[in-house]
Parts: C-alpha cells; structure tokens; sequence
C-alpha cells in the first residue's frame, strides 16, 4: 500500500465573518466619504442648513398669512411666500449688517488695547509671585493677537455672502413647498407612509421651532441684562459684548462660559482693577446661570429631549466640521437626528442613546407635536 500524503489545511473564515467584514468596511469607507464631502462643501451645506431652519420657522407663518381674507377674498400663497421672503431677506440683512459693525467695532478697539492686554493679564497672576507674573507676561506678549484678529475678519467677511446664499436658498424652498405632500406620495409610492414621513418632519421642525424660540427669548433677555451692566460700569464694548453675548448663547453650555470670560476680560483690561472685574463677572456669571440653569430647562420642558452629553459629543463633532458655524447647528441637526431614529427600527439604538431619559419620540408624540389645525385635518 502506498502512502497517502496529506491534503494541505486551508482555514477560510466562514461566510458569515466574511460578510461582517465586508459591511464593517463598507460603512468605514460611507462615512470617510461623507465627512469629507461635508468639509469640502461646508460652505454650501451651512447656508444649506440655515435656509431649512429658516424656512422651517416661518412655514406656519406662511400657512397663517395664507388663511387671511382681504374682504372676500383670501391672500394666495404666493403672495404669503413672497411677504415671508421679503421679511426673512430683511432681517437677515438688517442682523449681518448689524454684526458686521459691531465686530469692526471689537475689532478696532481690541487692537487699540492690545499693548495693554499682556501687562494687565500677566497683574492677574501677581498672587503667585514675581517668576509667574513676568512668565505670563512673555506668554501673552508672544501671541500674535493682531493676526488672529485680522484672520477672524476676513471670516467674517464672507458672512454677507452666505446670507445672500441663504435668502436664494430658502426663495427656492418657498417655490417647492406646494409640491412637497406630492412629491414625498410619488419618492414611497405609498399615501401611508409619505403621510407618516410628513409627520415626521412636522415633528423636526416643531420642536427645533420651539428650542430656538425659547432660545432666542432666552438670549435675548440675558444679551440685554449683560448690555445693562457693561453700560453701569461704563465699558467701551457695551453693545458689542450685549450683541455677542446673545449671539454666543445660541452655543448650549460652551457659549454663556465663553460670553462670561470675553466680559470679564474686556473689564479688566480696560479698568485695571481686580476688584471690579471680580464684581462684573460674579454679576455676569449670576445671569448667565439663572438663566442657563433654571429658566432654559423650565421653558424647554420635554421638548427638547436630548442627552446633555450627546449635546456635547454632536457640538465637538461638528466644530471640528464646520467650526463656529457648526456649533449653533449642533442642537437642531442633533434633535433631527434623533427624531428620524426614533421611527427607523434599524435605528432606534441610537435613538435611545440620543435622548434625554433612554425614550426617544413615539407615533403618539408625532400626534402631540403636529399643529392642532392639521391634527384635525388627519384625525
């Protein structure tokens, strides 16, 4: 009998592993492909995104104009698109303008206080001797704060463009909201479950119109307080710092810390004195917690419903993506987010690590959050 050599051992990794494998690096390469396109486009996608919250709030005031009667007869919806248009381009005009000014402002008088800046920084650390104090004077003394200003600047220059990219945007957002309950039927082939998409969206934009309001009210009050103490201890940048204050609490929780500090140090550069900097912070930071704290949740109630961390997480991730602009964007791209996951059943995990108490949206709460004249159009 002759010998039989033996067959060669090859272990191939079962199908199912292989499968796993191949979706695990399909989704790796989805998402480097998407986080690119998303810094490559990020000017295009900003003003994107401004237009659809844009539009989204001033939906129902359309739809509300659009019920008006002049006499017997009832305004047409495009004249309500074109009113709405017009106020939006306003407004948005007006603030940009507004902002613009206000930073030349900070700007030219930050410029003015730079040769002051590094000695009256460095007098705040005199407590821990002579060695700290001149080691933090060379510190701040070597910052190019000029160019950081000058850079910032020409940021803000392309401001006035992106919001003549936005009024073009939400414009065109306005001409297709006719066709949109016909074109979500024609996309699922489905009455059912475009109807069901429909309140999802409803959903989105009621509650993201409902934050930032409550946000808006929030900031504006605080941005006017903080404007009254900036005028009773007679700074400079009393305006500026009222505007950038409500303009930095639209930031959850990084925005008022950065409004309070930027207060504080325009204080104690332009008095140079430690005891009514110390006064003026206390004031400011005793407003901005009041109302961070204690009136914003109260407004919010339920209506926000997101995880405090996740709220941190979605605020990194997007400053890394879009920088400044995607801060403010972070809570309303966030609260979608979590709304769309709540109705995809692949996707609910992530829903309920989204949302505030582990309960992410239900059917019903679709129902609650759809305005009462369209409940009893479905109903």
């Amino acid at each position: 009998m002759t010998a039989q050599s033996p067959t060669p051992r090859t272990d191939h990794p079962p199908a199912s592993e292989l499968q796993r494998i191949r979706t695990v690096a399909q989704i790796i390469i989805a998402f480097a492909v998407v986080l690119f396109l998303l810094v490559q486009a990020r000017f295009l996608l900003i003003s994107l995104a401004t237009a659809i919250i844009l539009f989204s709030l001033t939906s129902d005031a359309i739809n509300s104009i659009a019920r008006m009667r002049v006499g017997p007869v009832r305004v047409p919806n495009w004249l309500a698109s074109i009113v709405a248009l017009l106020m939006i381009s306003t407004a948005l005009l007006s603030l940009t303008a507004i902002i613009l000014s206000q930073a030349n402002t900070v700007l030219s008088t930050t410029l003015a206080y730079t040769d002051r800046a590094p000695q009256a920084i460095s007098a705040m650390f005199k407590w821990l001797g002579p060695d700290a104090e001149e080691a933090v004077f060379n510190s701040v003394a070597t910052l190019d704060v000029a160019g950081y200003l000058r850079t910032i600047a020409g940021q803000a220059g392309g401001l006035m463009q992106g919001t003549v990219l936005v009024i073009l945007f939400v414009g065109f957002l306005f001409a297709e909201r006719v066709w949109f309950g016909t074109k979500l039927e024609s996309l699922f082939g489905d009455a059912v479950q475009a109807e069901k998409v429909s309140r999802i969206i409803g959903s989105i934009i009621h509650r993201v119109n409902y934050y930032l309001l409550v946000k808006t009210l929030v900031s504006g009050v605080t941005g006017l307080l903080v404007y009254g103490i900036a005028r009773f201890f007679e700074l400079d940048l009393a305006a500026a710092l009222g505007i950038l204050t409500f303009v930095l609490n639209y930031i959850p929780s990084i925005g008022s810390i950065v409004a309070t500090v930027l207060v504080a140090l325009v204080a104690f550069v332009q008095l140079a004195d430690g005891t009514l900097t110390l006064a003026i912070f206390l004031l400011v930071g005793a407003i901005q917690f009041f109302f961070g704290n204690i009136i914003d949740p109260m407004l919010m109630g339920r209506a926000l419903r997101v995880s405090s961390f996740g709220i941190i997480i979605s605020l990194a991730f997007w400053a890394a993506v879009w920088g400044i602009p995607g801060m403010f964007l972070a809570v309303p791209i966030m609260v979608a987010l979590m709304i769309v996951c709540s109705h995809v059943p692949g996707l609910r995990a992530v829903a309920v690590l989204l949302s505030r108490e582990g309960l992410p949206e239900t059917d019903s709460d679709l129902d609650i959050a759809l305005p009462k004249a369209q409940r009893r159009r479905t109903g």
